[in-house]
């Protein structure tokens, strides 16, 4: 059972890297503005977190007790999604990074030195999203395009994989959900009228 249960996940692995090269080849093969500038330049916005923080910082903010409370959810989650994927999983897969060469353009701004499973722009930025997403759904799908836009970028960037990417969002969105355990979401009885949206409670 042993030997059928390795055979088995050998086989699925080989499926999955397969799977995984020839997306990045047709990835590395096709060109426009999308793929060799935008896409890019939106993997760099997100390094050190700086894309998240900026639009936590604009939530924070707003006159919206709603939107601090997002700000807050949304960085909570991507930080402890950044550790969880970083040093915790990434020290437990060791998965080497695609050895493929890419553009010039299309390259990050920094090369990174962890190993490639999952990712952790992926996972941060699906954490934050998510985390923003449950405190004001109507920004989930906007931060949440945003997202996976950022995940795309890593493997046009050719330093993910994309089941890296899938990795990483779903330990994002893992993290993002687990914040309701220890931090319910408000009601609008809860909020009360000192935490309604343009009062001056905190």
């Amino acid at each position: 059972m042993q030997t059928i249960n390795c055979r088995l996940g050998t086989s699925l692995r080989d499926k999955v890297d397969a799977a995984d090269r020839a997306v990045m080849s047709r990835l590395s093969a096709d060109s426009s503005p999308l793929l060799d500038r935008f896409l890019p330049a939106l993997s760099r916005s997100a390094d050190f977190f700086a894309l998240w923080i900026g639009i936590a910082a604009a939530l924070a903010a707003s006159e919206d007790n709603r939107g601090r409370r997002a700000a807050l959810r949304g960085l909570a989650s991507m930080v402890t999604a950044s550790t969880a994927s970083n040093v915790l999983a990434k020290n437990l897969v060791h998965r080497p990074r695609p050895a493929g060469e890419v553009a010039p353009a299309r390259r990050p701004g920094r090369t990174p030195v962890t190993t490639s499973f999952p990712s952790g722009h992926a996972a941060a930025a699906a954490a934050f999203a998510t985390g923003v997403g449950l405190e004001m759904p109507a920004l989930a799908i906007p931060v949440g395009l945003l997202a996976a836009a950022v995940g795309l970028a890593r493997i046009v960037n050719g330093v993910h994989f994309p089941s890296d990417i899938v990795g990483g969002w779903v330990v994002g969105v893992s993290v993002g959900m687990l914040t309701l355990r220890w931090w319910p979401l408000r009601t609008g009885r809860d909020q009360g009228p000192g935490n309604q949206p343009g009062s001056s409670g905190p």
